[in-house]
């Protein structure tokens, strides 16, 4: 809030925002609805002055903006069909709210397509005082969001390696590539030459790190990836990948997949196919989901701990809102969990 409004014991208003701001008053409402033909530039400026008077869209929640809401928001950047297919954010979910819940606190869900709508509700949310704090996933190049939410004086923490410098702190287990590494010092161990990789989409800091273990793991043993492709985590798209896969000349003895969802994929095309899962095709998830376990046969992968991690989150967020509560330590890296997928190489010339 202004000084000017302060000491007049008078709240901002729609107008003094446009006047500010230098626009009409039906470009505030745009703004903050996400509606109209507004450039980023104006709508930025509009939601930059409002947080700087303190004004929000309703006088509730302007009354609640010096309270705590006791909400924290989780926004997820990915199709609404990953996110109700993939079992690795309802263990996420799951370790959040356990941390929640006893507490008091609610967790607020938002789905978005892309970097602007994502931004764009951050910005709502601090102004409109919706949420106590956030929980960013996905860590990516070149990342805004962390700078975003220190600028917006919203607490946040970022899902990720803590091995990097952030805005806001990093959970996460560190040495993401360790677990791929092991997976190609298994993979080799069993004899296996031809090994492809399906990952995830090239900009998340995680596909990164790992694409290079992945690479780095296979030169140190004198071989070179059979192929690397990136999806978008949909069903399709690993179905797709593992076909292209499997009908390339020579095909790959193993695949290994950047998360568990789509192991499966890749194994139930497999299988459609005629092959034999190990015997044929050796298949590596990556989260150690339960569905892993109920397979058959039952998925080798890596163990990242998603649900202590989602809970670690939940913690030091509440700390950083001023809530008195213990650290959760994590393990120190992700680690190769062996089943049944992966087998001997197969005969094959």
């Amino acid at each position: 809030m202004s000084e000017a409004a302060r000491k007049a014991g008078r709240r901002p208003t729609i107008k003094a925002v446009a006047a500010a701001a230098g626009v009409s008053t039906a470009a505030v409402s745009q703004a903050f609805n996400d509606k109209g033909r507004l450039s980023e530039a104006t709508r930025r400026r509009i939601l930059d002055t409002a947080v700087e008077l303190g004004w929000s869209p309703s006088a509730s929640a302007a009354a609640l903006r010096s309270a705590r809401t006791r909400s924290l928001a989780l926004v997820v950047r990915r199709p609404t069909d990953v996110l109700g297919a993939d079992p690795h954010f309802s263990e996420l979910i799951t370790g959040i709210e356990g941390e929640l819940a006893p507490r008091g606190y609610g967790l607020v869900l938002h789905l978005v397509t892309d970097p602007r709508e994502e931004n764009a509700l951050y910005e709502r949310f601090a102004a409109e005082g919706r949420v106590d704090g956030a929980v960013l996933t996905d860590a990516r190049a070149d990342d805004s969001r962390p700078a975003l939410l220190a600028r917006l004086g919203l607490p946040a923490v970022l899902l990720g390696s803590p091995d990097g410098s952030t805005a806001v702190p990093r959970v996460g287990l560190g040495q993401q590539g360790a677990g791929v590494q092991e997976v190609v010092e298994h993979l080799v161990g069993l004899g296996h030459r031809r090994i492809a990789y399906v990952a995830g989409p090239p900009e998340l800091h995680h596909t990164q790190l790992r694409r290079q273990s992945f690479e780095s793991a296979l030169k140190a043993a004198g071989l070179r990836p059979f192929a690397v492709l990136h999806t978008d985590f949909t069903e399709p798209s690993a179905v797709g990948a593992t076909e292209a896969l499997l009908d390339a000349a020579g095909r790959p003895t193993a695949i290994v997949y950047a998360n568990d969802s789509m192991a499966v994929c890749g194994i139930g095309t497999a299988q459609r196919a005629g092959l034999d899962v190990p015997r044929d095709l050796s298949v590596v998830g990556y989260d150690n989901l339960p569905l892993g376990r109920w397979l058959h046969p039952r998925l080798t992968t890596v163990d990242q701990q998603v649900q202590r991690v989602g809970a670690a989150a939940a913690r030091l967020l509440l700390a950083l809102c001023g809530e008195e509560v213990a650290e959760l330590p994590l393990g120190d890296r992700p680690r190769l969990v062996v089943r049944e997928s992966t087998g001997p190489a197969p005969d094959v010339t």
